[in-house]
């Protein structure tokens, strides 16, 4: 073979294996998970749902799950055709003598980002439970 063709063949395979590289570490693609961290940053426990928005049929990613006083845990959601998460979650506090509860759509959320829930109104008919079905 020809020191040309080599040549030609080595660059080949040399774009070709960077070309791999960056595809394996690149951001997530559709059909792939996202990790998240669920951040609690107030000192009382909160009980958290997170509906996962990208699933073939949105469902629960966790369930009634409580976070202490300034903890995180971590949840796995799909990642959507722009390889983002896309969740909805609610929360209400943990202590039932004083129920406060929140709510947030949240989209566009990448490998590792931290999501804050917080309990920040008053629980009413108009606030998302547990029972939120999208």
């Amino acid at each position: 073979m020809s020191t040309i063709k080599m040549r030609i063949i080595g660059k080949a395979a040399i774009i070709l294996g960077i070309s791999l590289a960056l595809f394996a570490s690149g951001p997530a693609s559709a059909g792939d998970t996202v990790q998240l961290r669920l951040y609690n940053d107030a000192s009382d426990s909160i009980v958290v749902t997170v509906w996962d928005l990208n699933g073939r049929s949105p469902g629960p990613a966790v369930v009634s799950e409580r976070i202490n006083g300034f903890a995180w845990i971590p949840v796995m959601v799909n990642a959507g055709v722009d390889g983002n998460g896309h969740i909805v979650w609610t929360a209400r506090s943990g202590d039932e003598t004083f129920l406060r509860c929140g709510q947030q759509d949240m989209d566009a959320l990448g490998e590792d980002d931290s999501v804050r829930v917080f309990v920040d109104s008053s629980c009413g008919r108009t606030a998302r439970g547990d029972d939120f079905n999208p």
